[in-house]
């Protein structure tokens, strides 16, 4: 019998027919769609006439361009538009009042829509995120957003297999985040094209399913096609007794098959690389790229190439960084300083936080905010009392959404500014016109806003925890 990996085991699964063009017509289980492309998506379905081939499996999520401060109550074109279309096309939708609220890849997880062995297709660059539990999922542009409401099929070449073997202990105060930005600082930005890849090793096995999630999440900053992490019973605790999880008639069926979702021993992959995590510590990005970052403490790179693209682009990033080769960026006065967005907002994120700012205070010319994932993420954090200490800390508490993640809701920093955040890219003008970018994970981040400068999250973490 051939070996499968996990992935191949779910496209066959999957796979229901060839094109002409030898792509194949991939079945998906859920589809996931946020309002920044239902506008676009609908139109061009209502022109086309076309119908919806499987409503009870798409689900509408309003998730980027949502107000997140407390009281404000600011509704988008694109709220609007996406609540008449869920009505008229009789289409669940997550709305910003719903309970069941939060940031499309944090909620598809949370409630059961994405479990192990299913397919994912969303209109979103990070819906790998679910990758972490054993859900195959691609995003989706318009014209092939239309093409799944019509036919719950997706057109794709298979990827080829990358498999990244994570090997060693992380050291205290280094997490998932950091791992993930090591990654692509080690195999660069374009390393993932065409690849689907799959995480294993000691590390993986360490790290909780949330971890997992923050690390599926950043791969597409790598161009990996998707992700995937062989479902454990840490998975299988997780994801059972979700809202839509399979009822307890079926469940055990359903476990059996979870079971079955791992890489066979013998498996071959295209390309393999195992990373040494051991002595990998707190990343932080310095240029404008997720590339382009450093373990703190470490240098701002020189190059000493002067004509070849990677230099320009490296002349580039310090420029609107305002930074220079051989700069330590520990001292480095900010801003403002984000926590939140699909990579760094669900509670294991919170309860970091929490943990290092408790009696501490954000420095007064610092503004800095939390931004939960979703709802019930938002309601079990206030449960612990989490809020509280964030607000004692001088943090902004705010309610689910994207944020200043991208910025679509208003949410920004203002020119010049200089913003630690836990999001997931950090481009030019990502955050708001000419606002400088540092990628870190929530602890690097919570300490810089306590800091009023750039740290190491490590000297404020409690003593046992160093």
């Amino acid at each position: 019998m051939t070996s499968k990996t996990i992935f191949d085991k779910i496209w066959n699964n999957h796979s229901v027919g060839f094109r002409s063009d030898g792509k194949e017509l991939l079945y998906i289980d859920r589809h996931v769609i946020h309002e920044l492309h239902v506008p676009h998506a609908f139109s061009r379905l209502s022109k086309s006439k076309h119908q919806i081939h499987r409503k009870d499996l798409t689900i509408i999520v309003q998730d980027h361009t949502v107000p997140t401060r407390e009281g404000l109550e600011l509704i988008s074109e694109h709220i609007k538009i996406t609540s008449e279309h869920a009505k008229n096309y009789g289409l669940q939708l997550i709305d910003v009042h719903s309970k069941e609220h939060g940031i499309v890849h944090v909620v598809s997880p949370e409630l059961g829509l994405a479990l192990p062995g299913f397919t994912l297709a969303c209109p979103d660059s990070h819906a790998s995120t679910v990758g972490a539990i054993g859900c195959l999922a691609f995003g989706c542009g318009t014209s092939e957003l239309e093409h799944i409401l019509v036919t719950q099929t997706m057109v794709l070449n298979k990827p080829k297999q990358m498999r990244i073997n994570l090997t060693g202990t992380l050291m205290r105060g280094v997490g998932a985040k950091d791992i993930a930005l090591k990654i692509i600082g080690l195999l660069g930005v374009d390393a993932g094209k065409g690849y689907a890849v799959e995480f294993a090793g000691p590390v993986i096995d360490q790290m909780s399913v949330e971890e997992r999630m923050t690390l599926c999440n950043m791969s597409i900053e790598w161009s990996c096609r998707t992700c995937i992490i062989a479902p454990d019973q840490k998975t299988i605790d997780w994801c059972t007794n979700r809202s839509q999880t399979p009822t307890r008639d079926h469940l055990n069926e359903v476990l059996k098959y979870w079971e079955t979702l791992k890489s066979d021993g013998n498996s071959q992959f295209d390309k393999e690389h195992t990373i040494e995590c051991s002595n990998v510590g707190p990343q932080i990005t310095w240029g404008t790229d997720p590339s382009q970052v450093l373990d703190i403490g470490a240098l701002v790179p020189s190059t000493t190439a002067t004509q070849d693209q990677a230099y320009a682009q490296s002349i580039k990033a310090m420029n609107y960084m305002g930074l220079s080769a051989g700069q330590d960026l520990r001292g480095l006065n900010i801003n403002r300083v984000f926590i939140g967005s699909c990579s760094n907002s669900r509670i294991n994120d919170l309860r970091e936080v929490a943990q290092l700012v408790e009696g501490k205070q954000v420095a007064s010319h610092v503004k800095a905010l939390i931004v939960p994932g979703s709802t019930a993420t938002k309601e079990q954090a206030e449960s612990e009392g989490l809020d509280i200490i964030f607000k004692n800390a001088g943090f902004e508490w705010h309610k689910s959404g994207c944020s200043m993640c991208a910025g679509a809701n208003g949410e920004v920093g203002q020119m010049g500014e200089r913003c630690v955040s836990t999001s997931n890219r950090n481009f030019e003008n990502r955050q708001g016109r000419g606002v400088r970018t540092h990628l870190a994970s929530p602890q690097m981040a919570a300490a810089a806003a306590l800091a009023g400068h750039i740290v190491d999250a490590r000297d404020f973490l409690p003593a046992k925890e160093r």
